[in-house]
């Protein structure tokens, strides 16, 4: 190979990386093993972790352990699936069109918007997306994002808003854990192109949508309303109906596993009079010369497909087998199954709530309506309670600290219908021992 391109060695090819940071000792790396004896090692290594599943989890914070039916993966491995590409000859592809349609169409029904597309790649950069969208739709820059949002969803949001010349800004949260409507109403003016609001936010908290829509339509700005945890939707109204103008969110909650943190699924729906501005793609139905239904690419508006200069993104997936996984999850669930899963998530956390607040040194630092996720006042700093927690096999929920100082000692908890009551009295018991302990 060296001969045929004209290198006399390897290390001719990596000229162009500096000597001094070239790793020059030789790799401590063990000698070539059989198939078998890397079997083994590999098994040994396995053993050494603990299996999140084997133990209590009161981790959510944008990612959630919920029960996926066993028909979701049955069906998304089948071969015409598992190994389709991009739909672009309909003729060959009605089978992933028709499911990309119903996944449109389940997404609409959930967020009580008029048309969705067929997904982006995850939560976070379908935020950015719906910004870049409301500056195309209005022509303004500046962009007014809740503290109250996920953290890593708000990071996300302005680095790749620096690449298009958008500016973003927070607004604060209120002391009950809701984004602040007034903080909000100061800071509107006639150079918002919209204002972005997570529900329920990053403190599990349910937002008053309507009144923060309103804010924002009347300084003539868009509503971006973003759902991380989309099993809420199950109990709560879509925020289309609270007056949205873009829904967005992360669909993992829907027949995906939690994966170490992908690949998740991009969710947006928007109104009809906006669809062109929307990225991606969307499937429609139609009907042939012989009247037979059937489906094909209605719109793509990415660089791919038309003219750069017109495209509303570069988004090169719309992560499809993800997708497929959260059609097959929704309707094997139907409207009373998620309203059931939905029930169990939020009587399993109303009943956290209640214990947890009550032990000695706790409390409830928020108000606000909450769902499947609450914070928690410890009697020490949130950190040493997640190591107290994990040394008597229970895995605690995300400590707030690096999020906000003022949260050092509190904890942001979750409960799915995988969490039984005698879970949380183990946490219960567990944070009570810490306190008589004194864990610091």
């Amino acid at each position: 190979m060296l001969r045929a391109i004209g290198v006399p060695e390897v290390e001719a090819l990596f000229e162009s990386i500096p000597i001094e940071l070239r790793h020059r000792a030789p790799l401590r790396v063990a000698g070539p093993l059989s198939e078998i004896d890397l079997g083994r090692r590999l098994r040994a290594l396995a053993a050494q972790n603990r299996h999140a599943g084997a133990q209590p989890s009161f981790l959510g914070a944008g990612a959630y352990d919920h029960f996926t039916p066993a028909i979701v993966d049955h069906l998304i491995l089948r071969g015409e699936f598992l190994t389709s590409y991009t739909p672009y000859q309909a003729e060959m592809s009605q089978g992933t069109l028709q499911a990309i349609f119903e996944f449109q169409t389940l997404i609409c029904q959930l967020t009580e918007m008029e048309v969705a597309n067929a997904s982006l790649y995850d939560g976070a950069t379908a935020l950015a997306e719906a910004a870049f969208m409301a500056q195309r739709l209005n022509g303004r820059r500046r962009i007014l994002v809740s503290a109250a949002a996920h953290p890593h969803h708000r990071q996300h949001l302005a680095a790749l808003a620096r690449d298009v010349g958008l500016t973003v800004e927070q607004f604060p949260r209120g002391s009950d854990g809701r984004s602040d409507a007034r903080a909000l109403a100061s800071a509107l003016g006639d150079d918002v192109a919209a204002v972005a609001v997570q529900s329920p936010n990053f403190f599990g908290c349910v937002e008053d949508l309507e009144r923060l829509a309103a804010a924002a339509h009347g300084c003539g700005g868009l509503f971006v309303a973003s759902v991380v945890e989309p099993i809420s939707l199950g109990l709560l109204a879509g925020p289309g109906r609270f007056g949205a103008d873009i829904v967005v969110g992360e669909g993992q909650s829907f027949g995906l596993p939690l994966s170490f943190g992908g690949p998740y699924l991009g969710l947006m729906a928007t109104r009809e009079r906006f669809v062109r501005q929307m990225p991606g793609r969307l499937a429609g139905e139609g009907r042939d010369l012989e009247g037979q239904r059937g489906y094909v690419l209605t719109l793509a508006t990415r660089e791919q497909h038309i003219r750069r200069e017109r495209a509303t993104s570069n988004i090169c997936t719309n992560q499809g087998l993800c997708a497929l996984a959260a059609t097959i999850y929704l309707s094997a669930l139907g409207r009373a199954g998620m309203r059931e899963v939905a029930r169990r998530n939020l009587e399993a956390a109303a009943f956290a709530r209640g214990l947890l607040g009550s032990r000695p040194g706790c409390g409830l630092p928020f108000a606000a309506p909450t769902f499947n996720e609450f914070v928690l006042r410890l009697p020490g700093p949130a950190t040493a309670y997640h190591r107290w927690l994990a040394e008597n096999r229970l895995i605690g929920g995300l400590p707030l600290g690096e999020h906000d100082p003022a949260l050092e000692d509190c904890m942001l908890l979750c409960t799915t219908e995988l969490t039984r009551r005698e879970d949380i009295e183990a946490l219960a018991r567990c944070i009570e021992a810490g306190g008589r302990r004194g864990v610091r």
